[in-house]
């Protein structure tokens, strides 16, 4: 990454992150971002998307690291961390050694304090693009096994009991063997993740464990790589423009809603919904005394669109309380339940949902499937009750970490998981949402998921994601944040297409028919007191094509660049542009003989009208 690629993502962002150092030693070549050994490469093919060391408290969640020093030598580089706070206080040395054919890292780490621990060492991310490769498993007890890195997303581990693994892209084989304790593999692409992961200490074993006040812990992890064919050929920048022609698809673009805002009263204000704007998404906890409070809030902002009901529920009592005040409240497009604890459709709560539903909300779509992550849905959609009307799943991209690189990559996922969410949809609508930047809720959580209880029936504190530590973003209010919307949701129709197989009755049947995205008001929404955010303007340009007939690129876009459009009943088309990349790209969009050009600087979302 160069200097001007950094600054320029760091003005978009709005926050700060250590600028990379790049790092070369022999045919290897890797870089530095903060305590990460990100995007090894060996004679300019990848290796592995990251190598670093990480903690999680008895929450999963990642105990931050701060690196103290960096030594360069001429066969590698040392770091010294410090991993504090949850708890933890953890010194740490990561040794990394290569030579012609071998990338070594050692870790060796002490815990200065007592500290309870899911997790603690040495994690290796590869990248998505080897599905599909050959995959051998060398055991702990010296057996192998054959496989391969999933295609679809496996919704558990493609890989356990890991020693060592054998794999080959891009003309280049790779083993990995590791040292310091038993290794497993899963696909964090549930997740949203750009990535396989290969963590230590297989998940059967009993957790959270007791890591001693002055315990050692020592890993490694080496890679020996060859080259046994060519790199593949690549295509030089040329400078010119690139073109982009779309194809009309038999799909509809999806409606967008937005979250109902979970601010404190004294921070709420309902200034409507932008233009074309659906409904607004509420979630009802009926284990919190303040979720009548929240809908009655809910059915004001939404000014008279419909509302998209979702209660999480411990009992069928709470379910039907909440069917009937949503009933009272005003128009409810669409309801479903999920489990308090599970965060999946339960077949008791599934029948108090429909039963309740049947007399008082009659119009309405009932929807099951996973309140959380892609994740949950993917392990237990075959336990969900067969007569869902409608599927849905909620999406963030920091589960596993925060850098801006996370949220870049999470993009082109996102298109991943929905197309696997509509082939497990088999023919129902799926509504993709919530999605916010950081996660409402922790749904891995052992003690309480990071929410201080709501005591009060009253907002006067807020509700639901406001009073989870950590929930609430900065970059919410980024320039960047506006080209990231549109890109997830040019992704998201892309997977939608994918998952389809080719389209739908034009109804939105069998493919994607809404996206909820962030909330209305506040820290997490499009606005707040002080006008509105970049990313509402993301919202009201998406909101401008739902309905119409969906557009997208028959070929891939240039990188960074994500592109979504309709067409109009009378042929005319508008299309969005999103840029995620650090340098402009001039591009000609064609559709039905007409043509725009378009010079698409950083972070900018362009928007192409035939009409124009």
């Amino acid at each position: 990454m160069t200097v001007e690629s950094w600054s320029t993502r760091e003005a978009a962002w709005g926050d700060h992150e250590p600028e990379p150092v790049s790092f070369a030693v022999g045919p290897w070549r890797f870089e530095l971002r903060g305590d990460e050994l990100a995007d090894l490469t060996f004679d300019g093919s990848p290796v592995v998307r990251s190598v670093r060391a990480v903690a999680r408290d008895r929450d999963w969640a990642t105990v931050p690291a701060i690196v103290e020093s960096v030594v360069e030598r001429a066969d590698g580089v040392d770091l010294q961390l410090a991993l504090r706070g949850l708890g933890a206080d953890i010194g740490a040395a990561i040794e990394v050694r290569a030579d012609d054919t071998r990338f070594a890292v050692r870790l060796v780490a002490t815990s200065r304090v007592e500290f309870l621990s899911n997790r603690f060492g040495l994690i290796v991310l590869h990248p998505p693009v080897v599905a599909g490769a050959e995959l051998t498993i060398g055991t702990s007890s010296g057996g192998i096994r054959n496989t391969a890195f999933p295609v679809e997303v496996s919704p558990h581990q493609p890989a356990m009991d890991i020693s060592s693994l054998a794999w080959a892209y891009d003309g280049v084989a790779t083993t990995a063997t590791f040292a310091g304790d038993v290794f497993e593999m899963e696909d964090q692409r549930n997740w949203t993740d750009a990535s396989y992961k290969t963590y230590s200490t297989p998940l059967a074993r009993p957790f959270p464990v007791v890591i001693a006040a002055g315990a050692v812990i020592e890993q490694s992890v080496e890679f020996e790589c060859a080259r046994v064919e060519p790199r593949r050929a690549t295509d030089a920048a040329t400078g010119a423009d690139q073109v982009v022609e779309f194809a009309q698809t038999d799909h509809l673009v999806p409606a967008v809603t937005l979250g109902a805002s979970t601010v404190p009263d004294a921070a709420f204000s309902a200034g409507g919904l932008p233009a074309g704007v659906a409904g607004l998404l509420v979630e009802l906890d009926t284990r919190s005394p303040s979720w009548r409070a929240a809908l009655a809030r809910a059915a004001v902002e939404a000014g008279g669109l419909p509302l998209d009901v979702r209660i999480p529920a411990d009992d069928p009592a709470a379910v039907h309380a909440a069917v009937a005040a949503a009933a009272a409240s005003g128009s409810v497009a669409r309801i479903g339940v999920f489990g308090g604890r599970g965060h999946v459709t339960e077949p008791e709560l599934w029948e108090a949902l429909t039963d309740a539903a049947r007399s008082s909300l009659p119009e309405a779509e009932l929807i099951g499937g996973a309140r959380s992550h892609f994740t949950e849905l993917n392990r237990q959609h075959h336990e969900l009750p067969a007569d869902l009307e409608g599927i849905t799943f909620a999406m963030t991209p920091q589960m596993h970490a925060t850098e801006r690189a996370q949220l870049v990559e999470s993009v082109a996922m996102q298109a991943i998981v929905v197309r696997d969410a509509v082939r497990i949809a088999d023919g129902r609508p799926v509504h993709v949402g919530p999605i916010t930047l950081r996660s409402r809720f922790n749904a891995v959580a052992t003690s309480g998921g990071g929410a201080r209880p709501a005591t009060a029936a009253a907002l006067a504190e807020g509700y639901g994601a406001a009073l989870v530590e950590g929930a609430t973003d900065p970059r919410q209010a980024s320039v960047a944040l506006e080209a990231w919307t549109v890109a997830s949701f040019a992704a998201i129709c892309a997977g939608a297409v994918a998952g389809g197989n080719g389209g739908d009755t034009g109804t939105g049947t069998g493919s994607v028919a809404s996206v909820d995205y962030f909330e209305t008001v506040g820290p997490r929404g499009i606005r707040d007191a002080a006008g509105p955010f970049p990313v509402a303007r993301a919202i009201e340009e998406i909101a401008s094509i739902a309905g119409a007939r969906l557009l997208t690129p028959r070929s891939d876009s240039p990188n960074g660049i994500w592109i979504v459009g309709g067409a109009r009943p009378d042929g005319s088309w508008r299309v969005l542009v999103a840029s995620l990349a650090d340098r402009p790209v001039a591009l000609n969009v064609r559709h039905g003989g007409g043509e725009r050009h378009h010079i698409v600087a950083p972070y900018e979302v362009a928007v192409l009208d035939s009409r124009d």
